[in-house]
């Protein structure tokens, strides 16, 4: 009996951590900063942000047409990426980021998937059951994740808007999070 309710009481309390996660504010995270709507400049491109202050906070989160994105400041390089995981929309704009074979890879903080920060390939680990002593290599999925084109034009941050003529496993995220960075259920 003991037993049945200390499960009950772990299911309840997952539970509470779930509800916390998708209804709390997205910007819980100190690394992250929110733009509220990004500015399209004549050419196209949308202004993100201010070069030094993405540096010095080493990422930001943006909302492109709706759609949230994350850029990154690693290693002297901007990236850009749809912030919702294409596995089951973790908030990237959370997780940490892992040199992996030599490739800078965001992990996402719910199921530890890894993602390139370069291609938005994921990654996996796997071995060759056919090799005599098979040791675990890391290998790609594909592209996984949308990546977004990022310019710096006189201190200025800015991505190109999404090609949305190619679609990519993690489109199916951006689109139930639109609203808000909240799940949009029937909205």
């Amino acid at each position: 009996m003991l037993d049945l309710i200390i499960l009950s009481l772990h299911f309840f309390i997952c539970f509470l951590i779930s509800l916390a996660i998708w209804c709390g504010s997205e910007d819980v995270d100190s690394h992250s900063s929110s733009t509220g709507g990004a500015e399209m400049e004549p050419d196209g491109l949308i202004f993100i942000g201010k070069e030094e202050d993405i540096k010095k906070s080493q990422r930001i989160t943006a909302k492109i047409n709706g759609r949230e994105i994350v850029v990154f400041y690693h290693e002297g390089k901007f990236h850009a990426l749809d912030s919702r995981c294409y596995h089951e929309g973790g908030p990237l704009c959370r997780g940490e980021i892992e040199d992996i074979d030599g490739q800078a890879c965001i992990v996402c903080p719910w199921h530890k998937f890894k993602i390139t920060l370069e291609t938005g390939e994921g990654l996996y680990e796997g071995i060759n059951p056919l090799e005599p002593s098979p040791t675990p290599k890391w290998q790609s999925k594909g592209v996984k994740q949308r990546i977004h084109k990022v310019t710096i034009d006189n201190g200025n941050v800015y991505v190109s808007p999404p090609d949305l003529s190619v679609s990519f496993d993690s489109d199916y995220f951006a689109e139930m999070y639109k609203n808000g960075g909240e799940l949009a259920m029937g909205k």
